[in-house]
């Protein structure tokens, strides 16, 4: 098995407000740009794993599109926020045992319309309510953005976390968005600007919630020691780990209190050979400010109920004990699902952040969070071979 899996490519499309190119498209030239960054060519993939998405665009038959032919490894995979890591799980294994031996992974969405608001382009239609779905709508729980409320609300109720510590985290996002050339959202805010920001969900404002943008991003994985003579540095894959609690959104539950990264994380990091301590650099799934807070905790960078003092300490900002989402993560940076913080830690991984590059980066840590913290999957990156 040699030294294991590394991504050996990153293609990123335009992303944001980017019209006029389906979802196939937009992961087409990804999966290109990825491969012409590892200083491949097309013909050397033998897998494709692509991620379902919510509309199942671009499919499996991307293979076509791309022109791929005799490929050993080609699926669809669906844990919503937590594909990519699972994507990258998927293609480190098949690579480890020799069922291929270099396989793309590709995420693309094309939500946003030149005649939309962004908070339209998840809308659901009328007709996706009934049943017991039809019930919560009549309560008033007619998006993603009322559970995650709810899951905040649960939070503060038991350990007294407040908005402003939910705050906390938009600045501190925001301050490393300001440093990244590809960011949605460049300039910088201040608390108040948070706090005066309009609700979205009581208790989250709209600078608790994460961008919509329309684009693409793939990765190539390859053997480490394969990876090792190509283009660009290998990013070595340590670990990784998925959790999928189940919890049931009702009294007595954990629901809102824990999520799948109490199991994910611990598997991802005992296949890594590292603990908590070793953690450099955290790129954590933001759907939501309060996403970021509970996920800390539940990987043990504090304990249950403390992650509001831990945002609130700066640990999380440039300069911090904790460098979280240095791209601007999905708050404000771009929504790519899960690839937008695996992207963000092959760029640093890489030393290719620029102004926002982390001095100490040596073990990166990549969370996927699904559904309504329903999903969760968990990567352990490195520049450095696994042992070194």
């Amino acid at each position: 098995m040699g030294e294991g899996a590394a991504i050996a490519g990153l293609g990123m499309t335009e992303l944001g407000k980017v019209y006029g190119r389906s979802a196939r498209r937009l992961a087409a030239d990804a999966v290109r740009r990825a491969v012409a960054d590892a200083g491949l060519g097309l013909a050397d993939l033998d897998g494709l794993v692509v991620s379902h998405g919510l509309g199942g665009s671009p499919g499996i038959e991307l293979a076509d599109t791309l022109g791929l032919r005799d490929l050993r490894a080609l699926t669809q995979m669906n844990a919503f926020g937590a594909t990519a890591g699972a994507m990258i799980a998927y293609a480190a294994m098949s690579v480890t045992s020799g069922a291929a031996t270099t396989v793309a992974c590709v995420f693309a969405d094309a939500p946003l319309r030149p005649e939309r608001s962004s908070g339209a382009a998840y809308e659901r239609s009328a007709r996706e309510w009934h049943g017991y779905g039809g019930m919560t709508a009549a309560l008033g729980f007619r998006s993603v953005n009322a559970l995650y409320a709810l899951a905040a609300r649960r939070h503060m109720a038991r350990y007294g976390t407040t908005s402003e510590q939910f705050g906390a985290i938009a600045v501190s996002t925001r301050q490393w968005a300001t440093m990244n050339p590809l960011a949605q959202m460049r300039d910088p805010i201040t608390l108040a600007d948070h706090q005066n920001s309009r609700w979205v969900a009581e208790p989250l404002h709209l600078l608790d919630c994460c961008l919509v943008s329309n684009g693409a991003i793939a990765v190539v994985v390859t053997s480490a020691d394969r990876a090792r003579d190509l283009a660009r540095p290998p990013v070595h894959i340590w670990g990784w780990g998925q959790g999928h609690p189940g919890h049931r959104r009702e009294r007595g539950s954990e629901f809102g209190l824990t999520t799948g990264a109490a199991v994910s994380g611990p598997i991802a990091m005992k296949m890594a050979g590292v603990t908590v301590s070793d953690i450099d650099v955290c790129e954590l799934y933001d759907c939501y400010t309060y996403t970021v807070l509970v996920s800390l905790e539940d990987y043990g960078f504090c304990a249950k109920g403390e992650g509001g003092a831990f945002v609130e300490s700066g640990a999380l900002g440039p300069g911090g004990a904790l460098p979280t989402n240095t791209g601007g993560g999905q708050l404000s940076g771009y929504y790519m699902w899960g690839m937008t913080p695996l992207s963000e830690a092959v760029v640093q991984a890489r030393g290719d952040g620029g102004e926002r590059q982390v001095a100490k980066h040596d073990v990166i840590l990549v969370s996927g969070n699904g559904g309504i913290l329903d999903h969760h999957s968990t990567l352990i990156l490195s520049p450095h071979r696994k042992g070194a």
